[in-house]
């Protein structure tokens, strides 16, 4: 039968589920706890076995670990446990209604678990109204509540809210463990685990993503393709794409991408012996270390990392990558 109990089932972040598992053992769970890092991390899937563990209903397994297979573990495995919840962005910010929508049915006893949890996601995306009303909520929670937030990073959510929480902070996973994974879980052979381990950039959901969904290269590609063709585009066309992709639910991903280009790009020009992430576009990086010297390498990088906080602060999407072209090179 299969089980969670090999490191809660997930890849990395060994450290995490030991600290957690432990505060469950002895009893001395917090209230709220944050977890934070880029997106594909595993930050949903820590949140979601930890409400397993605290929930789980099986007697053959100690407490602290899920079992994966009792009503409580499956329910919450398939987002249907009555005193679970999972509140993300509407469009792209976490309103107050959901927020206080949240807090009416906390007040209420769970029904057949341990606790009742909600799982707040992206809790950077919060409007101040909303980070406002969750407060009330940290400062006096119910006895048997549990909140766990998830962010890309702590500096990114309001200090108040933070310092109510214990923080996880999740690093990228080494591209051995992604790849180890891989093999086993999928059966995949070495060179192609290896590969996608090194394109997940330590993101363990992105690898898995890509084997379960082909397109998922197609886009990373077409993504790479896009910025290339934006180094040798005019002004008036970086426009135009920025009010194109302003739009696109799928932003944070192609930022994430092109980032992992302009730090490949970087590592490159300075001759650094750092194996790149995007090693299958070699030759191109290659030949673009003869067209752009490393001083814009960086502001391209910087602008990236500034319109990636930008966004996640709810700022003005259009004018933030207006701003991001503006500081790319030109070819």
């Amino acid at each position: 039968m299969q089980t969670l109990t090999d490191n809660w089932g997930l890849i990395g972040h060994e450290w995490a589920v030991d600290l957690l598992a432990s505060r469950l053992a002895t009893g001395r769970t917090g209230h709220a706890y944050l977890i934070t890092g880029v997106p594909g991390t595993g930050r949903f899937t820590l949140a979601l076995r930890f409400t397993q563990a605290m929930n789980c209903q099986s007697a053959d397994w100690p407490f602290g670990v899920p079992c994966g297979h009792c009503r409580a573990c499956t329910l919450i495995a398939r987002g249907v446990h009555p005193d679970v919840q999972v509140i993300r962005a509407d469009g792209r910010s976490i309103k107050i209604e959901a927020i206080r929508d949240l807090q009416r049915d906390l007040t209420v006893s769970p029904i057949e678990g341990r606790y009742r949890v909600a799982i707040i996601e992206e809790m950077q995306t919060a409007t101040d109204q909303a980070a406002d009303a969750l407060l009330k909520t940290l400062e006096e929670p119910p006895a048997s509540t549990r909140l766990i937030l998830t962010a890309d990073a702590a500096e990114n959510v309001r200090p108040t809210i933070v310092s109510r929480c214990q923080v996880v902070p999740l690093r990228p996973v080494r591209p051995q463990a992604i790849a180890a994974a891989l093999m086993q879980r999928y059966d995949l052979p070495a060179d192609e685990a290896n590969t996608l381990a090194r394109l997940a950039a330590g993101r363990p959901g992105w690898a898995i993503t890509a084997v379960d969904d082909e397109n998922q290269l197609a886009r990373r590609r077409e993504m790479i393709d896009m910025l290339l063709d934006v180094l040798r585009a005019g002004r008036t066309e970086r426009f135009n794409l920025s009010e194109r992709i302003a739009r696109d639910d799928s932003l944070p991903l192609l930022l994430e991408t092109w980032q992992s280009w302009w730090r490949d790009l970087l590592l490159t020009v300075e001759g650094s012996s750092v194996a790149p992430v995007n090693a299958d576009r070699w030759e191109e990086l290659r030949a673009l270390t003869y067209d752009v010297t490393s001083e814009e390498v960086r502001r391209a990088l910087l602008a990236i990392r500034r319109t990636m906080d930008a966004l996640s602060k709810n700022a003005n999407a259009r004018l933030a990558l207006d701003v991001m072209f503006l500081d790319m090179p030109y070819l």
